[in-house]
């Protein structure tokens, strides 16, 4: 495991969902990038409420999928609805699909997956109110708190929930070693 990209709207990321699989990535040697839509920082959430901010590596427009050994997609609602707007960042997420290389998304974050048109033929988990727009997707959805799908080139690691991070931290740093 080498470099692995997060992706960020400039406001609105679910912080605990940023910063423990950041630092589990780390902790399994890997150099995590916090890639955003704008230079600068970033600012995350606790639910509604403001959190920390973080220092932008480089913007979506800056590099490419090949960059990257692998991918997070942070959730909160407003982060992957913001960047599910941005031609830039779906094109960034489906470079990775493209490439073959893993993906990891939690929460809200498969809506980006979706915009991407990804998810088709896969199985997936979520926040519960995206079950519905995954299977409109042509996406299995399933109620756990981590699916690894290894169907198509690359591997989707999903999970549901913050209370969910511990499986999903392990499933990526495995998908991604």
């Amino acid at each position: 495991m080498r470099n692995i990209a997060f992706l960020v709207a400039p406001e609105g990321v679910e912080q605990i969902e940023l910063t423990e699989p950041w630092k589990a990535i780390t902790q399994a040697g890997g150099t995590p990038q916090l890639i955003s839509t704008r230079s600068g920082q970033i600012q995350a959430f606790n639910h509604l409420d403001k959190a920390d901010e973080f220092p932008v590596d480089a913007t979506v427009s800056e590099v490419s999928a090949a960059d990257f050994d692998g991918l997070v997609l942070p959730g909160g609602v407003a982060n992957p609805d913001f960047l599910r707007m941005q031609p830039d960042a779906v094109r960034f997420v489906r470079d990775f699909f493209d490439a073959g290389k893993p993906v990891a998304a939690i929460c809200h974050a498969p809506w980006t997956l979706i915009e991407a048109d990804v998810v088709r033929g896969r199985t997936l988990t979520s926040w519960p109110s995206l079950r519905t727009d995954l299977r409109n997707a042509g996406a299995t959805w399933e109620d756990k708190e981590v699916v690894v799908c290894t169907a198509g080139p690359s591997t989707l690691v999903t999970s549901r929930k913050p209370d969910d991070l511990k499986a999903f931290d392990q499933a990526a740093v495995d998908a991604f070693s």
